[in-house]
C-alpha cells in the first residue's frame, strides 16, 4: 500500500515518535537499500538510516558497471562469477531503465604473455612482477566467461579479431595492438538514481517501512541504538530486535560506536575522473575499453553521458584519512589513456569531475589488493549494551550482486525473528523499470501516451532520466516545466518535484545524486544559484541557509564521500 510522500523531517519524526522497529539497518548504500526493500516486501517493520545522504558513500563511487567479473576467474571465485552473471542478466530485465548491455573491448598487445605467471597468481594470490595478459590467456578467460553467461542469454558471446579489423573499427587505437577481444557486460548509467528507486520501492510498501537520511548511529545503551539528527543535533534511541550494519568500509567504525570491536574490513580506494573530451569520446566508438595497464591493474575508459570516465585505482586506504582522488592518480589515468590512445592529448583542463570511494573489502593483511575477494559474508554478533538484540554485519559486497546479497541478509534476519519469506524479489521490477519500454516502437508509444502537454523530446528525456516514474513527474509538472535559465536541459518544475519527493536535505544532494549535473561538468555559478533558489523555496530555506549551502558546495571538501566539491566546477564560484 503506497503512502503520501514524506519530507526528510517527516521521516525522522515518524521514527522518533515510534522508536521501536523489528529490524534497524544502518547504512543506506546499495546493500542497505536493497535489504530495506526486501524486508519491506516481506511486511517486516524495518527502519533504514544513513548518516549522510542516501547512497553518498562507496556506492556512489562505482565504475558504473554491472558485470560478471571476468577478472575474478583468475582469483578462482567461480561462485561469485556465476552469481554475478546471473544477477547482471536479472538486472537487465528488472531495471532496464538504468541497466543496459555494454559493449566492452579489450585491446591486446601480445600473444603469449602471462601464461606462466597466471597459474602462480591463481595459486598464491600474489601480484609479483606485473606481466601483461596476452591473447591466449584472455581468449581462455573469455571462453570460460561465456560458459557462465549461457543461462539467461541476456548478452552475446565474445568476439576476437586481429590488428587490421581492430584498427578499422577503432582507428585511434595504439597501432601496436595485435588483437581486440569484445564481449558484453552491462552499464549502469545512473547508480545513485537506481539506488533511490530501490529505497522508494521499500517506502512504497507501507508505513511499516521507514527511511531517513542525515540520521547517524552514534552509540548504544539500554534504550537502544542512539542516533543523532544532523539537521537539528537532537539525539534519541531506536530499539530493534535485529540490527544490520551495512555501512560498507565504515563497518568496523560503526561497530565500535555500538560497543563492539571488530576487524572485518580492509577496503581499498578507487578513484575516477570524468573528461569532457569529444575526440576521446569519439575514439571509443561507443565502447568501454577494459584492459590491463603496465602495472597489472585492470583499468577502464568508458564513454558515458557524452563524457569519458577513466578509472580506477586500487590503493590501500586508512579510513581515518580523507578519501580523495590525488594528483598522482590523475597522472596515472593520463598514462593509461596514452597507452591505448597515444595520439590523443589530454590534460587537467579536460577534467570536469573526479571522485573516489573505498571498496568495502574484507581485511586481507598481506594479500595483494587486486586479489582480495569481492565476495561477501555476513558476521553475526550480539550487542553488549543490548542483550537479546542480534547484530548482522555485512563484509564485502558489490553493486552487481546487491539483490542476491540483500536477499541473503534478509533471510538471516527473517530466521532470527522467526518469520518466513512471503515474496521473492527475483522478478520484481525496480522503480521506473516497471513497464519500461525496451524497443523503439514501445518507447514511442509510451512517450505519446504520457507526454501530456510536453513536447515529445522533453517527455522522452524525462523517461530516460527516471524510467516510467516519469509519468508521475509529467502529471505533476503542470505549467512549471519552464527550462532553467542557466541549464535548459532541466526545468524549474522538475527540480521542484525532486526536492519535494526525493528526501533532499542539502543542495549537493540535488546536483550530485538526484541529477547528473555535477558528473557531466554542467555546474556553473549561475546553475548553483538557481538551484539554491528553487530548492530553497521548496524546503523553506532562509537567505542565510541558501548562502551557506552555496558556500558548502563550492568550498567544502567531502573527506567522507570522496568528492572535493571544489572540483565540481572551476566556474561555480561566481
Amino acid at each position: 500500500m503506497a503512502r503520501k510522500q514524506e519530507t526528510p523531517r517527516d521521516s525522522v519524526r515518524s521514527i522518533a515518535e515510534r522508536p521501536h522497529t523489528t529490524v534497524l539497518i544502518i547504512g543506506a548504500g546499495i546493500n542497505g537499500a536493497g535489504t530495506f526493500r526486501d524486508l519491506a516486501m516481506q511486511g517486516i517493520d524495518v527502519v533504514l538510516i544513513e548518516r549522510g545522504d542516501f547512497v553518498s558513500g562507496a556506492s556512489s563511487a562505482s565504475s558504473h558497471m554491472i558485470h560478471g567479473g571476468i577478472r575474478y576467474l583468475e582469483n578462482g571465485e567461480f561462485r561469485l562469477v556465476k552469481e554475478s552473471v546471473a544477477e547482471r542478466n536479472r538486472l537487465l530485465r528488472i531495471a532496464p531503465h538504468y541497466v543496459r548491455p555494454l559493449q566492452t573491448t579489450v585491446p591486446i598487445f601480445s600473444t603469449f604473455s602471462g601464461i606462466l605467471s597466471a597459474p602462480l597468481r591463481f595459486l598464491t594470490h600474489k601480484s609479483g612482477k606485473p606481466t601483461e595478459r596476452g591473447a591466449l590467456l584472455i581468449k581462455t578467460g573469455l571462453m570460460i566467461y561465456d560458459t557462465f553467461s549461457r543461462d539467461g542469454g541476456a548478452v552475446p558471446r565474445h568476439k576476437f579479431v586481429g590488428r587490421r579489423k581492430s584498427l578499422a573499427a577503432m582507428p585511434a587505437l595504439n597501432a601496436d595492438v595485435k588483437y581486440t577481444a569484445t564481449y558484453y557486460d552491462a552499464s549502469m548509467h545512473d547508480p545513485e538514481r537506481l539506488a533511490l528507486d530501490v529505497i522508494h520501492d521499500g517506502l512504497s510498501q507501507g508505513p511499516h517501512a521507514r527511511a531517513a537520511n542525515y540520521l547517524e548511529a552514534v552509540g548504544a545503551n539500554a534504550d537502544g541504538i542512539m542516533v543523532r539528527d544532523h539537521r537539528t543535533g537532537e539525539e534519541f534511541a531506536i530499539s530493534a530486535d535485529v540490527v544490520i550494519n551495512t555501512s560498507g568500509p565504515w563497518t568496523d567504525k560503526t561497530n565500535m560506536a555500538l560497543g563492539t570491536k571488530t576487524r572485518f574490513m580492509g577496503g581499498t580506494k578507487g578513484s575516477h575522473i570524468v573528461l569532457d573530451h569529444p575526440e576521446l569520446y569519439q575514439a571509443t566508438a561507443g565502447r568501454e575499453l577494459f584492459f590491463e595497464h603496465e602495472d597489472g591493474r585492470i583499468v577502464l575508459i568508458y564513454p558515458l553521458k557524452g563524457r569519458v570516465m577513466v578509472g580506477t585505482t586500487d590503493l590501500e586506504h586508512d579510513m581515518d584519512q580523507p578519501i580523495r582522488c590525488t594528483p598522482e592518480e590523475i597522472d596515472y589515468f593520463f598514462d593509461l589513456v596514452k597507452h591505448v590512445y597515444p595520439s590523443i592529448a589530454i590534460d587537467r583542463e579536460h577534467i570536469v569531475f573526479r571522485f573516489s570511494g573505498v571498496r568495502p573489502l574484507p581485511r586481507h593483511d598481506d594479500e595483494a589488493p587486486g586479489f582480495v575477494s569481492r565476495d561477501y559474508r555476513i558476521e553475526r554478533t550480539e550487542l553488549p549494551q543490548l542483550p537479546g538484540t542480534t547484530q548482522l554485519s555485512l563484509v564485502g559486497g558489490k553493486w552487481t550482486t546487491f539483490r542476491a546479497l540483500s536477499e541473503h541478509i534478509a533471510n538471516e534476519a527473517l530466521e532470527i525473528i522467526g518469520r518466513r519469506r512471503v515474496r521473492s524479489t527475483e522478478r520484481v521490477a525496480i522503480g521506473g523499470g516497471y513497464g519500461y519500454p525496451t524497443s523503439p516502437a514501445t518507447r514511442t508509444a509510451w512517450v505519446e501516451n504520457h507526454r501530456g502537454d510536453l513536447t515529445y523530446e522533453r517527455a522522452d528525456a524525462l523517461l530516460e532520466r527516471y524510467g516510467t516514474r516519469a509519468a508521475r513527474i509529467i502529471e505533476e509538472l503542470g505549467d512549471e516545466d519552464r527550462p532553467l535559465r542557466s541549464l535548459p536541459a532541466y526545468s524549474t518544475g522538475e527540480i521542484k518535484w525532486l526536492a519535494r519527493n526525493e528526501l533532499v536535505v542539502r543542495l549537493d544532494d540535488m546536483f550530485l545524486r538526484r541529477t547528473s549535473i555535477a558528473f557531466v561538468g554542467a555546474m556553473t555559478g549561475d546553475v548553483l544559484t538557481e538551484l539554491a533558489d528553487i530548492v530553497g523555496e521548496v524546503l523553506g530555506w532562509s537567505e542565510h541557509t541558501r548562502a551557506n549551502e552555496i558556500n558548502h558546495a563550492v568550498r567544502t571538501p567531502s573527506d567522507v564521500h570522496g568528492i572535493d566539491l571544489n572540483e565540481v566546477s572551476r566556474h561555480a564560484r561566481t
